[in-house]
């Protein structure tokens, strides 16, 4: 599979949070690399501690900007956000038991996280923050 390569249009407008998408891309090119990783590799724990070190610092920010500047569309973002630690917590518990399938199914979330959520729910945000000079 072909690796995400950043580019201005994955852009929502707001350095750090582009700086924090950024990130998630790395996590998602990384798991390209490892595709046939095992289950209680490396790769899949790191992936794993980096999925909620993501979920933990960018949503806390981006929901915080969400927050400071009225964004209408929080609740079904922060609901979003819930879903994917969930998910991140899932995965974790199904490494614990070695769940075989789960390298894909952690790369398979975090590419569809990327074409959905980011690609599609946050790039909602971007005109509604350009406007209140959020850059």
């Amino acid at each position: 599979m072909e690796k995400i390569m950043w580019d201005e249009g994955f852009s929502v407008g707001v350095r750090d949070l582009d700086e924090q998408h950024k990130r998630i891309v790395n996590v998602v090119n990384t798991l390209l690399d490892m595709i046939d990783a095992k289950v209680d590799s490396e790769i899949i724990s790191d992936t794993l501690t980096k999925m909620t070190q993501y979920a933990s610092d960018h949503f806390k920010s981006e929901e915080q900007y969400m927050l400071d500047y009225h964004y209408p569309e929080y609740p079904s973002q922060k609901k979003q956000h819930q879903e994917f630690k969930k998910k991140t917590v899932d995965f974790c518990v199904e490494t614990m038991v070695h769940k075989a399938t789960v390298p894909a199914e952690i790369f398979m979330y975090l590419k569809s996280w990327w074409t959905n959520h980011i690609l599609k729910e946050d790039m909602k945000y971007k005109e509604f923050f350009h406007a209140k000079g959020l850059k």
